[in-house]
């Protein structure tokens, strides 16, 4: 019995070779993309969960106050003193680790590279499960001159993971420092937030440590280990209460100082696991691979939703094609076939059929999962869907889909009488309204997601061609730590040689931030700018009014500075030349000679903040802008490695141009419009696929009216419009939903950007019509079919 059931559907499976691949990949794209995502989720839930005791382990972090007592921002990073004095006073800490992050410059023969890497305490292996290849992971970090490295480096600095006591020459100031190689451990694994290729001995002065003041520092990681059954909340009122009692008397000096009112900030602990997805407290400072749980959460539901419609398709296809099977039902039942018996046999047939569909999706997930890492930034392997917790979860898929598949069929099908089955006397499924209500939740799914694509596509567009305020074409970035102003004037000196290179200008490296007073009470913060006079013309950034820095004024360099629009409407100012800006704990005070036009410093996910220019000579530079002709890339950059390399030899040289450097800093829009396109264009596929189903399904129940039609008179065009309206109607209901929806889901969305793309009907239109085109698209092919069709040979099928 099961034998012939098998047979009988396999061959109708090969009869029916267009309709059952249709039906197949419809059904292995769902869940191909389901897999993928499951895939990603996955990944992104198991960071940092490998290590052997992680459940005990926290990092210290902390919540600040401003002066009211309002909670500001939350701080992840630490001082010295946390982590020991945390540790030597609370029973409940097992031990601590603090891990800094640093770049340090290794002399590699004659060649000279800048390299990442952590400075960590003596019993990081303790802590964290990284396995050591070589050496021992107790004492590797105990000595101040060694260093721990991954497999992958030992490889290719030795060309060995047999690295243990080879040596590594390490800058420090002007000299190269020989540093031993302790230990050689694994290299990290994908999920870990803490990915190191060198650890150097982190090595604290007792005078460091006794200082009260380092309290108020914060710049390096500190991890703790909780013992057993120890009481986080009670932990993290312990630490607070220490604390404040440790630092009441430094408070107070910092006070009268600085001016500082702010309450004292709140410690308490955080899980280690919780870093990976926290948006307030992520992984930073060092740490990698900081991620949004929004795109977890989003990819679910994308997942879902594609799934969804894939087995909607699914059970769509195979009741359209059951349609044609009615007189074999018949005879089967003239024969003394029973009702069960047939049940068994849709159902086996849909079984089947997600069988091929669960077989190909392994493979196409096996085909996209290069892509897919390409997108997603990650590294994932095939292998990793084979968790036993998911394998259930595949079995369960495939059941309940094939039960959707095959059940639905079966029992309308296999109840009708015999008679009415040959003869083809029955209505399968009235007026479909479930059918009818499917194709307005795919149309209306999908229409989402294309809607959503159209915000976010012009969203990325906005950022990437909005005018900054300043010009950052042609220009070369590099960076040069610790370059004092002589060393910039002979390096712009020697370039201007070239005829390509139109001007040089030097800027501290990133951003500080720091408080100064304007007025007798009044203080503001802002970002606080070192450069030189040639920084404001080289960026091509307008002043609104007063003067640039000029070699004509010496004064300049030690008390004048330069200030943006934000910095002059945060002041309160109406005539801002001539204002006072005082730095008070520095005992410094500067005018105000000019104010520059607020341009984007920062990426436009931020608002222009006040801003600050000195022209310091006890500041060091640490990045140069070297403007270069259009059309001349290759020769200046050249031009500029060979001075580079000619005066700093022991320096590490890389360049960046700045445009790029502004374009990477969208990656996760740029993500995020990948990832909803490949979205969009599947599940308006897969729903067309159902679409198309469901004309069959219209074409096969209306045979007989499309030939009395024809044999009265009417056209092609006349059937094909009377086939499709029904079809466009439920198309535009999906449209009615999915418009004000996504309207307020991308206006949602726009928020987070303070300069954002105002949402015009354009889109929604666009977006409407794209929906319409291609669902019309696919409803013409099948009806086209059935109204070119021999009327005679239609009223003969009915």
């Amino acid at each position: 019995m099961l034998k012939n059931y098998f047979k009988i559907a396999w061959r109708n499976l090969i009869k029916n070779k267009v309709y059952s691949f249709i039906n197949i990949s419809g059904l292995s794209l769902g869940l191909a993309c389901a897999m993928l995502i499951i895939l990603y989720v996955k990944d992104e839930v198991s960071y940092d969960r490998f290590h052997e005791g992680g459940e005990h382990i926290y990092r210290i972090v902390s919540q600040n106050y401003n002066e009211s007592g309002v909670p500001e921002n939350k701080n992840s990073s630490t001082g010295f003193l946390q982590g020991p004095r945390f540790t030597e006073n609370i029973p409940d800490i097992k031990e601590y680790v603090r891990i800094q992050n640093a770049r340090r410059d290794v002399k590699i023969g004659a060649e000279v590279v800048s390299r990442d890497l952590f400075y960590a305490d003596s019993n990081f292996f303790s802590m964290f499960t990284f396995p050591v290849l070589s050496g021992n992971p107790k004492t590797c970090l105990s000595e101040p001159f060694s260093v721990v490295i991954s497999e992958e480096l030992a490889l290719k600095q030795f060309g060995t993971t047999n690295a243990v006591g080879k040596t590594m020459m390490f800058r420090d100031n002007e000299d190269f420092v020989p540093y031993t190689v302790t230990a050689v451990s694994q290299k990290s694994p994908q999920n870990s937030s803490i990915k190191f290729d060198m650890l150097l001995p982190l090595h604290v002065t007792e005078k460091d440590l006794a200082n009260n003041f380092n309290w108020f520092n914060s710049f390096l990681n500190t991890f703790v280990s909780l013992r057993p059954g120890a009481n986080v909340s009670l932990v993290n009122d312990k630490m607070q209460e220490l604390y404040l009692a440790q630092t009441s008397e430094t408070a107070k000096i910092i006070k009268e100082q600085y001016g500082n009112n702010r309450l004292p900030p709140k410690h308490f602990l955080q899980p280690f696991t919780d870093m990976h997805l926290n948006k307030e407290l992520p992984a930073q400072n060092g740490l990698t691979d900081a991620s949004n749980p929004t795109f977890s959460y989003v990819l679910s539901g994308i997942a879902l939703f594609i799934l969804l419609i894939a087995c909607i398709n699914f059970v769509n296809l195979t009741v359209a094609r059951s349609v044609r099977r009615s007189q074999e039902i018949g005879i089967r039942k003239v024969v003394g076939g029973k009702r069960k018996q047939l049940i068994l046999q849709f159902l086996g047939e849909s079984f089947l059929l997600c069988f091929f569909a669960f077989a190909m999706a392994v493979l196409l997930v096996q085909l996209a999962l290069p892509i897919f890492n390409g997108l997603a930034n990650k590294q994932l392997a095939l292998s990793f869907l084979f968790d036993a917790k998911l394998v259930l979860g595949y079995v369960t898929l495939f059941v309940i889909t094939g039960l959707l598949a095959g059940f639905y069929p079966a029992l309308v099908l296999s109840r009708y009488s015999p008679v009415d089955t040959l003869y083809s006397r029955f209505i399968l499924s009235g007026k479909n309204y479930l059918q009818k209500s499917l194709v307005v939740l795919q149309f209306t799914l999908a229409s989402l997601l294309i809607i959503c694509t159209f915000v976010i596509y012009e969203q990325f567009n906005f950022l990437t061609t909005q005018e900054l305020g300043y010009d950052d074409t042609d220009l070369v970035l590099l960076q040069k730590n610790n370059l004092t102003p002589d060393e910039f004037d002979t390096f712009k000196t020697r370039l201007a040689s070239h005829g390509n290179i139109l001007n040089v200008a030097g800027k501290n490296a990133g951003y500080w931030f720091t408080v100064a007073k304007v007025g007798a009470d009044k203080q503001i913060d802002f970002a606080n700018e070192t450069v030189n006079q040639s920084y404001i013309p080289t960026l091509g950034i307008q002043l609104k009014e007063g003067r640039n820095f000029s070699e004509d004024h010496p004064s300049d360099a030690t008390q004048s500075v330069l200030v943006n629009e934000a910095f002059v409407k945060e002041a309160g100012w109406n005539d801002p030349i001539g204002q006072t800006v005082d730095f008070w704990y520095n005992d410094e005070k500067y005018t105000v000679i000019g104010v520059v036009k607020d341009y984007h410093y920062e990426s436009l996910g931020q608002t222009i903040r006040p801003q600050l220019f000195t022209m310091k000579p006890s500041y060091d530079l640490g990045m140069l802008y070297v403007k270069i002709a259009p059309g001349s890339a290759t020769s200046s950059i050249a031009n500029i490695e060979k001075v580079f390399r000619d005066m700093f030899p022991f320096d590490p040289y890389s360049y960046q141009f700045l445009e790029d450097q502004n374009y990477q800093s969208y990656e996760a829009e740029a993500k995020w419009k990948q990832i909803m396109l490949f979205s969009a264009i599947l599940t308006i596929f897969i729903s067309c696929i159902g679409l198309f189903g469901l004309s069959v399904l219209s074409a096969e129940k209306r045979t007989r009216e499309i030939g009395i039609r024809k044999v009265l008179g009417a056209s092609i065009n006349n059937v094909v419009a009377i086939l499709s309206k029904d079809f466009i109607k439920l198309v535009l209901v999906a449209l009615l939903i999915s418009i004000p929806v996504a309207w307020a889901i991308a206006n949602k969305w726009l928020e987070y950007y303070p300069y954002r793309i105002q949402l015009g009907w354009q889109v929604f239109a666009i977006a409407s019509l794209l929906v319409i085109l291609i669902a019309l698209s696919t409803i013409s092919f099948q009806s086209i079919r059935a109204a070119m069709a021999n009327p005679s040979d239609s009223l003969k099928t009915q």
